[in-house]
């Protein structure tokens, strides 16, 4: 790649990155940009042991992958359209364009749910990067803030993890500390790449200790 093309990349990433904090201005959920941007950071990490993926279309995608989400946008057709048209605007090819909708629209937990989806290497090193920010102190942070944008109580020991999940039922509210087993404390053993299985092992175990230690002060136990 000559330093022509790669000039012009690095000033499509910039255009996007603006594009991404513009639209994720008013997010109180724990899908802001400071979460986009501990993703990039992530993905940047596991591509420097994956050099046969495409780092143009891990970072975009990076940047992207949840400005088309439910959880994010009223109007998801809306959003996919405008998506669509600004990267035609910032002259990616129709290839480049095929590859960033195929990682953002089937990345999600939620999407996995009921069929696991096949990602290319790019998109198995974003899944495994976003994955990575809901472990550790700042996704429990996250799972408490997005708990409480929602009006999900913290915990209820009368109310147990659901054991079978769908794309349906995933989305009915439920306590957060649930959200932990039923999700956080399972991506551990889904991660894609070798670099981001050894980044989640000790982020998995803080979980762990986290729920263990929640779980005692809440019922007296300790």
């Amino acid at each position: 790649m000559n330093n022509k093309t790669n000039k012009y990349k690095q000033g499509v990433i910039q255009a996007i990155q603006a594009f991404v904090k513009q639209k994720l201005a008013n997010d109180f959920s724990g899908h802001d940009m400071a979460h986009i941007e501990r993703v990039v950071r992530l993905t940047e990490q596991i591509l420097q042991h994956e050099p046969k993926a495409n780092a143009f279309i891990v970072i975009v995608s990076a940047y992207l992958h949840d400005v088309i989400d439910e959880k994010v946008v009223a109007n998801m057709n809306q959003a996919i359209m405008e998506l669509r048209n600004y990267l035609i605007l910032q002259a990616l090819t129709d290839n480049e364009i095929k590859m960033i909708f195929d990682i953002i629209e089937n990345m999600s937990y939620r999407k996995n749910l009921n069929q696991k989806k096949t990602l290319s290497l790019e998109g198995q090193i974003v899944q495994d990067a976003d994955r990575l920010d809901a472990l550790g102190a700042i996704g429990i942070g996250r799972t408490f803030y997005y708990g409480g944008n929602k009006h999900n109580i913290m915990y209820d020991p009368n109310i147990s993890p659901r054991m079978v999940l769908d794309e349906d039922n995933y989305k009915r509210s439920n306590t957060v500390i649930n959200h932990f087993y039923e999700k956080l404390l399972l991506l551990k053993d889904m991660m894609n790449t070798q670099t981001a299985k050894k980044l989640a092992e000790p982020r998995h175990q803080f979980l762990v200790q986290f729920v263990e230690q929640f779980e005692k002060e809440w019922t007296g136990k300790e």
